[in-house]
């Protein structure tokens, strides 16, 4: 299919989508994701032991440190405020904390307990995110706006916000970041306990702002000046099915780069549909990007799709870390030019990472590409989960590629965006494994877990056994399925099929060809030699009347890469990077007895995997680790080179035994 015909079909599509929204007030992608609540995660398994760790480590520091850092206190002093103000007391003088956005800490970590509570249901739990729900909704004014810096002191707001509402939002404000998080959060509650407590909350202030942002007398044109408002009202349109959000949405979208800013920081310097780089700040474009898709994906507007797709080339094409950090630039947390992509200096904020999860996924639910989940998958196991330590209570804001021991993990960040955004991914993984269109269950992620949903309205559940990133095998066996043809569409990713990224940004130069099997039922399908022509989208189709009790056998080869970077990225020339499955590995000081940014190794080093006990705070965790006889050469003339053994681990695991160096990196 050409691109063309894609633009066409996604254009069809959507407008189906839409049309059908009318009918049934249910409105959706041209490819429905599969909610976090019809995925059971595997306790003891890779995402079972994360979720785990934010459970019984992450989201308690997070409400910990809401309380100690007076998050909760913003709320009550602007409830306090406004009895005061009511009663005709105008003396208190109370001051908002460090930033404007600090009440999103508190609904980001809400939003990551409640996608918890769908694995680990908890009445302690949910009683007290009510509890905290009480104090937010006594800080709502009125008419519906939430924006405790403002309304504990109308007088004196924070000094980011302005003088009246949304005068300062494209500066600095925050009020629709502030929102767009709220509504984020009110979803995940809604959806995972039924309880409307939240969402009505978010509701009141999406409609405030639709009344007092747009077109028209009396109203404001604003947009965003830290985008997110757009993907979330996109997304309380497909809860709630008013179409107000979406055209909300929308319009902040369609007035980027017409207002009085005009800034490459905020991606304002130029209306959406005529951008064709990433730019600016890392965080900020990502939330904007996955906005764009929503809006291309929900209208089947063909310029935002042209546009969408214009900036992914560009950001897979020239400015991704090998680990699917984005952001290069410490300056401005953010994108520098093309190829530009220092290791020690690397930004690629956890943010970030987390925001090119976002655009990749809903690229995928627009046109049903492998190609968009491969770069999810390379982002979610190494760029995002390198932000968060293995025992879940410390962080990383930036995530570089290269240390020379002056990076170290904290426990909390003034800024704290970082790990209250952990706080509320991790949690949500479960809700990228599947997506469902017609008859066809699209299989985007492999973890241990049991899948319970419906296809064309028919109950269908299927249980997942594997080690995966560990191992290369799967086992899928059905548990319920209707009697008709059942497609289950398998994702051959992109290290499999001999592809780092959809790009030529990176490439792997040691001359293997992973191979494949599958199996149903005990008896194997023949692989012809080539394969990879027979794939959909890159995806392998398995299409029948499925039986309970029946399997389906996966499996990848595994075996360790070497990878080259484009000549044009000035920093990587002459080295090598190693990986092994989705897991880009590093070299790390408390490993090897050399000094590793001397490490020298070629495409033909064997390296052997193997397990190891890494011990964190008195805990153990089994990691996969790679060994390999290599060089150690502090001269950069080879013949002085001497041999020494290295040991490689995965990056996320680094920097767990105290400050030292460690690289990605390594020597030719």
């Amino acid at each position: 299919m050409t691109f063309r015909t894609t633009i066409l079909a996604i254009s069809f599509l959507a407008s189906a989508a839409t049309a059908a929204a009318a009918d049934n007030d249910k409105p959706s992608y041209p490819i429905a994701n599969v909610p976090f609540t019809s995925v059971k995660t595997d306790e003891g398994s890779f995402w079972g032991e994360r979720i785990r760790q934010s459970r019984e480590v992450t989201i308690p520091l997070a409400f910990s440190k809401c309380e100690e850092t007076d998050r909760y206190t913003n709320f009550k002093n602007a409830a306090a405020k406004m009895k005061e103000s009511a009663a005709g007391d105008e003396s208190s003088n109370y001051r908002p904390t460090s930033f404007p956005f600090d009440d999103t800490d508190v609904y980001k970590t809400i939003e990551g307990a409640s996608y918890l509570l769908q694995t680990y249901p908890d009445a302690g739990l949910e009683a007290y995110i009510d509890s905290v729900l009480n104090i937010v909704a006594a800080a709502q004014e009125p008419d519906g706006y939430l924006y405790t810096a403002r309304t504990m002191n109308p007088a004196h707001p924070h000094p980011w916000s302005g003088p009246a509402r949304w005068t300062a939002e494209e500066s600095g404000s925050h009020e629709l970041y502030n929102l767009g998080h709220m509504v984020e959060a009110a979803i995940a509650h809604y959806q995972a306990t039924g309880s409307r407590k939240f969402l009505d909350i978010a509701i009141r202030y999406a409609d405030c702002v639709c009344r007092e942002i747009g077109y028209g007398e009396g109203r404001k044109v604003v947009v965003p000046g830290h985008q997110i408002a757009e993907m979330a009202l996109a997304k309380l349109y497909l809860v709630t099915g008013d179409r107000k959000y979406l055209d909300e949405a929308r319009m902040f979208l369609d007035n980027k780069g017409k207002t009085a800013r005009k800034d490459e920081y905020d991606q304002s310097h130029l209306p959406v549909i005529q951008q064709d780089e990433a730019v600016g700040h890392a965080v900020r474009a990502g939330y904007m990007y996955s906005g764009m898709a929503d809006v291309a994906a929900l209208t089947g507007d063909v310029s935002y799709i042209q546009a969408i797709e214009r900036i992914w080339k560009n950001m897979v094409g020239k400015k991704m870390y090998l680990t699917g950090g984005i952001g290069s630039s410490g300056r401005n947390e953010g994108f520098s030019p093309n190829y530009d992509l220092p290791n020690m200096n690397g930004y690629c904020e956890t943010c970030a990472a987390i925001a090119n999860v976002y655009v990749n996924h809903r690229m995928f639910l627009m046109q049903g590409k492998s190609e968009y989940i491969d770069v999810l998958e390379r982002a979610l196991y190494n760029g995002v989960i390198s932000g968060v330590s293995l025992d879940g209570g410390e962080f990383f804001y930036p995530n570089p590629l290269e240390s020379h021991g002056q990076h170290k993990r904290q426990s909390w960040f003034g800024c704290a965006c970082c790990p209250s955004n952990i706080c509320r991914f991790i949690p949500s993984v479960p809700g990228y494994a599947y997506a469902v269109k017609d008859n066809s269950l699209y299989v985007n992620l492999f973890f241990a877990n049991t899948l319970t949903t419906s296809i064309e309205g028919r109950p269908f559940s299927m249980k997942v056994e594997t080690s995966y990133p560990e191992d290369g095998d799967m086992k899928f066996t059905i548990q319920k399925a209707p009697s008709r043809d059942i497609a289950l569409r398998i994702r051959i990713p992109g290290w499999v099929r001999n592809q780092v990224l959809p790009s030529d940004l990176y490439s792997y130069c040691d001359g293997i060809k992973p191979g494949i099997s599958l199996k149903v039922n005990g008896k194997a399908i023949e692989m012809a030699d080539d394969w990879e022509n027979g794939l959909e989208n890159g995806y392998y189709k398995l299409e029948r009347k499925w039986k309970k009790g029946e399997v389906v056998e996966v499996h990848f080869d595994m075996p360790v890469r070497i990878v080259k970077a484009n000549g044009a990225v000035v920093e990587d020339r002459g080295k090598v990077a190693v990986e092994r499955g989705p897991l880009v590995y590093c070299a790390e000081w408390a490993d090897n007895s050399h000094n590793v940014l001397h490490t020298v190794i070629s495409p033909d080093t064997v390296f052997t995997a193997a397990k190891m006990e890494m011990t964190v705070k008195g805990r153990s965790y089994g990691i996969t680790v790679l060994n390999a006889e290599a060089l150690e050469d502090w001269s950069g003339n080879r013949a002085n080179a001497r041999k020494t053994q290295l040991r490689l681990i995965p990056y996320y695991a680094w920097a767990h035994r105290g400050n030292g160096n460690m690289t990605v990196w390594m020597n030719e």
